[in-house]
């Protein structure tokens, strides 16, 4: 979904960065690409643009935990102990939403209970103008049928759609969000 939101923004601006973790997609042509492996360095990158940025639109979080401690080289199953302790990591989202001054900012909720009311709650939790809200199997699949839920209290159903197509769509409702 974020390789689609990237390409759908890049039809209506010449200034387009996508941060992304490894992925087999190739970006879109025209897209200044950040590419990053840690939630740390992705943290980093957003952060790092983030003044410059008039919209920002996380389509995905990074992982929740990381591991507390790294090893060197690979643990062999003898020498594991069995306990794997893990720390949080940065929500830059919700820092985002901290740090927020003229930017339209956009996440998305994938869930797989409640999904209107965990996505209506993170939408005021992290002080965000638009939230997408879509049900966690979207990931894998060619098409999505998502939830929009703006700030103001709208709620705006798009049927199921090829990515490319709720990509459009998000983008232009957050182009109507600026005017």
């Amino acid at each position: 979904m974020g390789y689609a939101l990237a390409e759908a923004a890049r039809t209506v601006s010449p200034h387009v960065v996508m941060v992304s973790g490894p992925t087999a997609l190739t970006p879109p042509a025209g897209v200044e690409y950040a590419p990053v492996t840690t939630a740390q360095e992705m943290a980093d990158a957003v952060f790092a643009r983030f003044d410059r940025c008039d919209i920002v639109v996380m389509a995905a979080a990074v992982g929740d935990f990381r591991p507390k401690q790294t090893a060197g080289s690979k643990i062999k199953k003898g020498v594991f102990r069995g306990v794997l302790e893990l720390e949080p990591t940065v929500d830059i989202l919700a820092e985002l939403g901290k740090r927020k001054q003229s930017q339209t900012l956009v996440g998305f909720a994938a869930e797989t209970d409640d999904l209107l009311a965990n996505a209506r709650a993170k939408l005021q939790k992290k002080n965000l103008d638009l939230i997408v809200a879509n049900a966690a199997g979207a990931f894998e699949a060619k098409t999505n049928a998502v939830t929009l839920l703006f700030s103001d209290g709208r709620v705006e159903r798009l049927p199921e759609l090829m990515k490319r197509d709720v990509a459009a769509a998000i983008i232009e409702r957050v182009l109507k969000l600026r005017t």
